[in-house]
C-alpha cells in the first residue's frame, strides 16, 4: 500500500512529477516543466503517494484556509488506479481543511470522474460547460 505524505513542491523531483502527469495523459502540464514546478510551489498544500521511492500519486490544494478550498489536481499512476489510492489522497489532502465550508473542483467530462467525485461527497454544479469545453464543476459544502 503506497504511503501518503505532505510535501512541498520543491521537495518533489521534477522528473518524477512529469512522469506521473505524463502517465495519466496530462501533457498540457508537462509541455512546460518549469511552469508545472512553479504551479506546485504555489500550491497551498501538496500530498504525495509513494510506493517505495516511486511517486505514484499526487493531490494539490489551493485555498485561503477559511472560506474556500479548491482541489486542483488528483493524479494516480495507472498501475495504482482503482485501488482506493485516489480516495485516500483526496481525504488526506482535504483533512487540514475540514473547517472550510466550501470545497470546489473542475474536471473533465469522463464519466468515471463524475462517479468518483460524487462518491466523495461532491455534487455537480450546473450542467456540463458546453460550448465545446469538456468541463464539469463540482462543489461540496461541509459544516
Amino acid at each position: 500500500m503506497p504511503r501518503l505524505e505532505y510535501a512541498a513542491g520543491p521537495d518533489l523531483p521534477l522528473n518524477d512529477v512529469v512522469r506521473l502527469y505524463d502517465s495519466v495523459g496530462w501533457s498540457a502540464y508537462t509541455k512546460d516543466p518549469g511552469n508545472l514546478a512553479a504551479a506546485l510551489a504555489g500550491s497551498t498544500l501538496l500530498a504525495a503517494a509513494r510506493d517505495g521511492d516511486d511517486l505514484v500519486g499526487l493531490a494539490r490544494i489551493i485555498s485561503d484556509g477559511h472560506s474556500i478550498c479548491y482541489l486542483q489536481d488528483v493524479l494516480v499512476d495507472p498501475r495504482h488506479q482503482r485501488t482506493g489510492l485516489g480516495r485516500r489522497l483526496v481525504e488526506f489532502v482535504l483533512a487540514p481543511y475540514a473547517h472550510v465550508r466550501q470545497k470546489v473542483l473542475l474536471t473533465d467530462t469522463e464519466p468515471g470522474q463524475k462517479a468518483f467525485y460524487e462518491s466523495l461527497g461532491y455534487r455537480q454544479a450546473g450542467g456540463d460547460a458546453g460550448g465545446g469545453l469538456p468541463l464539469r464543476a463540482f462543489v461540496r459544502f461541509d459544516g
